[in-house]
């Protein structure tokens, strides 16, 4: 007979542990995009995930342990949300990549670039991770919109897509101007689309 592998078992208190720290990077990421950096203490993240203080510090010992996990925590939520766009075609698919920039995600993502300017603990592993995450957003983008960037100026349309939308995340932290926003995704799809059309020499 072989050799019986026992399977990892985890235990009820491991599970809770598990289901605390989640609670509190969710919740540490909606108060970076409810009240920014300077208002996101650990206890006003600690009351937020409806745990103590001191759970909260068992977990990430320091402002900067729980902010750096959640930077992670960011990077990694926002590449399963560009993992998961299904959209049909090109106006669908520049709709879905700008909606990435308008969403919690991205506006805590925006807190987290702040701080990370003016907090060393924060700053490398900001950086590292959205430099990761930009490059993967660009990939992804250039498979939706079945673009060819060995077609001179295709990874332009590409980027300038991707900084377009970078730009509306950013006005829509002041207002939530949807239907102006509305207008000038569809323009945009329509300019994307024709610069495409044009990758094959026609």
């Amino acid at each position: 007979m072989g050799v019986v592998t026992p399977r990892a078992v985890t235990s009820p208190k491991q599970d809770r542990s598990r289901a605390t720290r989640q609670k509190l990077l969710e919740s540490a990421v909606a108060c970076l995009a409810a009240h920014g950096w300077s208002g996101s203490t650990v206890s006003v993240v600690a009351e937020h995930a409806g745990v103590s203080r001191g759970a909260a510090q068992h977990h990430f010992p320091t402002r900067e342990d729980l902010f750096t996990a959640a930077v992670e925590y960011v990077a990694e939520e926002r590449s399963e949300a560009l993992r998961g766009l299904r959209p049909q075609g090109r106006a669908e698919a520049v709709a879905a990549l700008v909606d990435l920039y308008t969403g919690p995600l991205f506006r805590a993502a925006l807190h987290l670039w702040v701080a990370a300017s003016n907090e060393p603990a924060l700053g490398g592993r900001v950086a590292e991770l959205e430099a990761r995450v930009g490059r993967e957003t660009h990939r992804i983008a250039v498979r939706l919109l079945d673009a060819d960037e060995s077609v001179p100026g295709v990874r332009e349309v590409v980027q300038g897509l991707l900084d377009m939308g970078r730009g509306l995340g950013l006005a829509h932290l002041l207002t939530d101007d949807g239907a102006r926003r509305e207008r000038v995704v569809s323009e945009w799809a329509g300019i994307v689309d024709r610069a495409l059309s044009r990758q094959g020499g026609c």
